[in-house]
């Protein structure tokens, strides 16, 4: 994992155990617009770092001229289908009625529509709004949704389609050339965020090898992300760092194409929630750092600590630095030579052995460190000794 060099003060490290997570030592950032202090809240309950900028923002229209004249239009004549997005589309739909006064008749129109939603929060609030679905993908797919209506045939139906944030020209082309009247509703729209310094730091950080995994939960929020990195010029060290050690991290399927588009691999649990998405972070992200067994303990270097026996120590930048190359080849003597660009540009051939003192305080035991006489060090694996 690439790092940003730090001088020899970040070295000094107390190496004091912790109580530990199943994400204690990774430090994860969070890109959500909505929510995001709730999964900030989940991360840290389950011990990881926490990062957290919008990568974008949701703009209510509910004020827009055009979202008023469109929904006075399906209250006097309601929609042979009406197809539900989002969750807070929708409700954001139905609040910015009810301002206007016609929320009553929009729903009294929509009871005798054919309703379909595309996942199970936009179900969820047509529930909530007294409504019944007739149909919902499980794969919260729009492509589903369209593939559904078209099947079932739309020639001469009036089509209302509530966006979500961005227009849907593929979706409502096709049901246009299926002979479809499509009635798009605008309810809201993703832009930039107003302040971009955050989000910049975030990327900065990504890149930097800072974080062990990014999460999203919507796909506007990984295109934003991956927008803002162009806009900077990092959006090819943003790409090489998720296709290597940082997990990209999508709450669903739907969620994860802005990055697959790009080759980048993504991990998704089987249902797309949230909760899910940070059960599915637990299983992933500890799996993908071995534990070694070493001078009798169980050693599992992670991002920003070492578990020790499952007992959490924070290092230093630079002290993780000087562990991540012994671990990367457990066994393997590594000299004073290599171990010193661990340390910074203005480190000298000193500051080796200091550092390797300090590590080995902050383990809790030397010996997990060997020094192999006038070679360098390595870590005293629990196997035949071979000075490898």
């Amino acid at each position: 994992m690439s790092t940003v060099p730090t001088t020899l003060d970040d070295t000094v490290s107390t190496g004091e155990p912790t109580p530990s997570g199943p994400l204690t030592g990774f430090t994860v950032a969070v890109t959500a617009a909505r929510r995001a202090e709730e999964i900030g809240a989940l991360l840290r309950r389950k011990g990881a770092r926490v990062v957290s900028a919008p990568a974008l923002r949701i703009v209510p229209i509910s004020d827009d001229r055009r979202l008023a004249s469109v929904s006075d239009e399906l209250a006097r004549r309601p929609a042979d289908i009406v197809v539900a997005t989002t969750g807070i589309g929708f409700r954001g739909w139905i609040e910015a009625c009810e301002t206007w006064g016609v929320a009553d008749r929009l729903l009294t129109g929509m009871r005798g529509s054919r309703l379909l939603a595309r996942g199970p929060k936009a179900r969820g609030a047509l529930r909530a709004a007294g409504l019944t679905e007739e149909w919902s993908p499980d794969s919260e797919s729009s492509a589903e949704v369209l593939d559904h209506l078209l099947a079932q045939g739309v020639r001469g139906l009036r089509v209302a389609v509530q966006l979500h944030g961005e227009p849907l020209p593929d979706f409502t082309a096709a049901l246009r050339l299926a002979g479809a009247e499509v009635i798009e509703v605008p309810v809201y729209r993703w832009v930039e965020p107003e302040d971009t310094a955050a989000l910049d730091r975030l990327i900065e950080t990504v890149v930097s090898g800072g974080v062990e995994a990014v999460t999203f939960t919507s796909a506007p929020a990984a295109a934003g992300l991956l927008a803002r990195a162009h806009a900077t010029g990092r959006r090819a060290d943003l790409v090489h760092a998720l296709r290597g050690d940082v997990l990209a991290m999508c709450v669903g399927s739907v969620t994860a194409r802005p990055l697959v588009a790009h080759d980048i691999p993504t991990v998704r649990p089987e249902r797309a929630r949230v909760g899910a998405q940070i059960r599915r972070l637990v299983e992933e992200l500890p799996a993908r750092y071995p534990t070694l067994e070493v001078a009798g303990h169980h050693l599992q270097p992670r991002g920003h600590a070492v578990l020790v026996d499952g007992v959490a120590r924070t290092l230093s930048p630079t002290l993780m630095r000087v562990m991540r190359a012994l671990a990367h080849r457990p066994g393997q003597v590594l000299d004073r030579a290599r171990l010193l660009t661990c340390l910074g540009e203005d480190a000298d051939a000193h500051a080796v052995e200091a550092a390797i003192a300090r590590l080995r305080a902050a383990l809790g035991d030397p010996r997990i460190i060997r020094t192999v006489v006038k070679r360098g060090y390595r870590l005293a694996l629990d196997a035949p000794d071979r000075d490898l």
